[in-house]
């Protein structure tokens, strides 16, 4: 698409340039303290929709977008030379601010640009044009960011979502999408969201994190990892539960790091965020229906398809309806060392989850029969949260043992176990409770001889209390 074709899409008809910049409107941009912010933040509008209108008309529309350095370099060209004509005098922060923020709004997603690329921004959360937050470090706060109104919110989010293929409006105010490097963004518009548009986009670091930093910021044990990743290798089944945010997403993308290469890895995802480093992996990716209803493409129908194309492991970014059953059939057919996530509580909600999301698949199965096939797939469940310090953490590592009578048994082989709290921190550890897995004989089957002390055997003083 022309650069010119674009931009005029998604811009908001302003008020006819005019030649010169009035003095007192300049004077309200420059010295905002003699002036009401209402009245300053006026002005500054004002100039900067007259020069970007200006810009677009000028701007060769055949220009090639995706070079958007080169871009950036003629509009500031054209910029420097506007000013000049207009006789527009600016500090050099109120030019750069000015210029910045023309850029996002032809090139980027306006006023949410910058935090795009902030470090440590996990979440950016618009409620309407006039209340944006963001999440850094665990925290929620709200930042002094603002759309112009709803048509100016609803133009960013159509930019994200059109490239896509995606349509949002009153005929379809949801919509799931993502961001080129991979930032996963949901939309909701009026009628259903009576605030306004609102947007929600869930930020990946650029750089993947590594086991490494999860150790470093108290988020699992060595201990832990050298037990999963022993798991991992040895193909058993690994389920990951936790509620939104509690870092699932990372963990999975971590535990599928240890899978050795060679083998052949499908990934299944809502939105694809993993970011695997093995050769050979085909990632799938499923779709909503088009403007005409037609041609989803459900998590459920990957499954089943994954199943033809000869994996060695099947990863599903997310568990959360009838593919549930699709998942624990191939688990127990054959394709070992499965991972998967869903949101629960606990590890015991996990477990009445997945009964809850096979019987959706319409099946009409008995309840002691849905638990078997449970008990029979899964090998080990690990529960992850996030603390009221905003901190995530593996709170529990499970195996799922067998049923007695119709009640499914677990065995915790990791707790975490918090000692205090101090400054708002919660503090703790991840600890061994002492019991081995009766699935130590597939680890040792796949050449992994794990010490005793991994699982807090042998550590103990003579005579101390069992951790």
């Amino acid at each position: 698409m022309s650069l010119l074709k674009r931009i005029e899409r998604n811009q908001v008809t302003t008020a006819p340039p005019t030649t010169r910049t009035e003095p007192s409107k300049l004077q309200e941009l420059r010295v905002k303290r003699a002036s009401p912010a209402a009245g300053s933040r006026d002005a500054y509008v004002d100039l900067k929709n007259r020069i970007q209108q200006r810009l677009i008309a000028e701007l060769d529309p055949s220009m090639d977008i995706t070079q958007s350095n080169e871009v950036r370099s003629t509009i500031q060209e054209m910029f420097e030379a506007m000013l000049a004509e207009e006789s527009i005098v600016l500090t050099r922060n109120e030019k750069r601010r000015l210029f910045e923020s023309i850029v996002a709004e032809i090139l980027g997603y306006g006023p949410l640009e910058q935090f795009l690329n902030t470090e440590g921004v996990t979440e950016i959360m618009v409620n309407g044009p006039k209340n944006v937050y963001i999440e850094r470090g665990g925290k929620i706060q709200k930042v002094n960011v603002q759309f112009e109104d709803d048509e100016h919110l609803m133009r960013i989010i159509d930019r994200i979502v059109a490239p896509l293929g995606r349509r949002i409006d009153e005929g379809s105010p949801m919509v799931d999408a993502r961001l080129p490097d991979g930032s996963r963004v949901n939309a909701v518009v009026p009628p259903i969201s009576l605030n306004g548009p609102t947007l929600t986009i869930r930020l990946f670091s650029k750089v993947p994190l590594t086991v490494e930093n999860l150790i470093e910021y108290g988020s699992i044990t060595p201990e832990a990892v050298e037990f999963l990743k022993a798991c991992v290798i040895a193909k058993l089944n690994i389920f990951i539960s936790g509620g939104t945010g509690s870092g699932k997403t990372t963990l999975l993308n971590i535990l599928s790091g240890f899978i050795p290469d060679g083998e052949r890895i499908v990934t299944i995802e809502n939105a694809a965020e993993l970011q695997l480093r093995q050769d050979h992996v085909v990632t799938l990716e499923s779709r909503a229906a088009n403007v005409e209803g037609r041609g989803a493409v459900t998590i459920q129908d990957l499954v089943v398809n994954s199943l033809r194309m000869r994996p060695d492991r099947i990863i599903v970014g997310e568990v959360r309806g009838g593919e549930a059953l699709d998942m624990l059939q191939a688990m127990n057919t054959g394709h070992d060392g499965s991972l998967a996530t869903g949101h629960a509580n606990s590890t015991r909600d996990m477990l009445a989850r997945l009964e809850t999301m096979v019987l959706m698949a319409g099946m009409d199965l008995p309840h002691r029969a849905i638990r078997e096939q449970i008990a029979s797939a899964i090998h080990l469940i690990v529960h992850q949260d996030r603390l009221r310090d905003g901190s995530r953490k593996v709170m529990s590592i499970s195996e799922i043992q067998g049923m007695e009578g119709d009640v499914i048994t677990t065995s915790e082989i990791f707790r975490f176990e918090q000692t205090g709290l101090e400054n708002g921190k919660v503090i703790g550890r991840l600890r061994p409770t002492g019991l081995r897995p009766k699935f130590m004989w597939k680890i040792q089957d796949a050449g992994i001889m794990l010490p005793p002390s991994v699982f807090g055997i042998g550590s103990r003083t003579p005579g101390a209390p069992r951790r």
